[in-house]
């Protein structure tokens, strides 16, 4: 498990209006078409993005019972999902990439997010896909 907030001092330094970036990794004990299945299910997405949230087609909106929204703009099979994630109804989009790769007999998942404000609380918000994460992991490891 991992998971870091990328805007080290070396790379702000006399750039301190780079936006954050939030990056969360975790291995997954399951193949990698497995952990696809699992991400693109109903008990995939709610993992991933809340209670609630059902993936359509890309550019379909998604909506969590929390009032977490968003639309999916990427689907890449077996690669890639990115999808807008809005915190609450009024707050500004921000992107959600998670990526996928086999690791031996094993998935792992890298999630950025990012075109945060700057007042984003990163540290929150690596909290909060660390647990996605593990919540898609016991899913898939089921």
């Amino acid at each position: 498990m991992s998971a870091s907030v990328s805007e080290s001092e070396e790379q702000t330094a006399g750039k301190p209006d780079l936006p954050p970036v939030v990056e969360v990794s975790r291995a997954v004990a399951a193949p990698l078409t497995h952990v696809w299945e699992v991400l693109v299910s109903p008990a995939g997405a709610e993992a991933l993005l809340g209670a609630g949230a059902r993936l359509g087609g890309k550019g379909e909106p998604y909506h969590c019972s929390d009032g977490v929204s968003g639309v999916l703009r990427s689907f890449h099979p077996l690669e890639q999902l990115r999808v807008s994630w809005h915190e609450t109804p009024d707050s500004p989009a921000s992107i959600v990439e998670l990526d996928l790769r086999r690791d031996g007999e094993s998935t792992r998942l890298d999630l950025r997010q990012d075109h945060l404000s700057a007042v984003s609380d990163v540290d929150a918000l690596a909290a909060r896909w660390s647990r996605a994460l593990d919540a898609v992991a016991e899913v898939a490891e089921a």
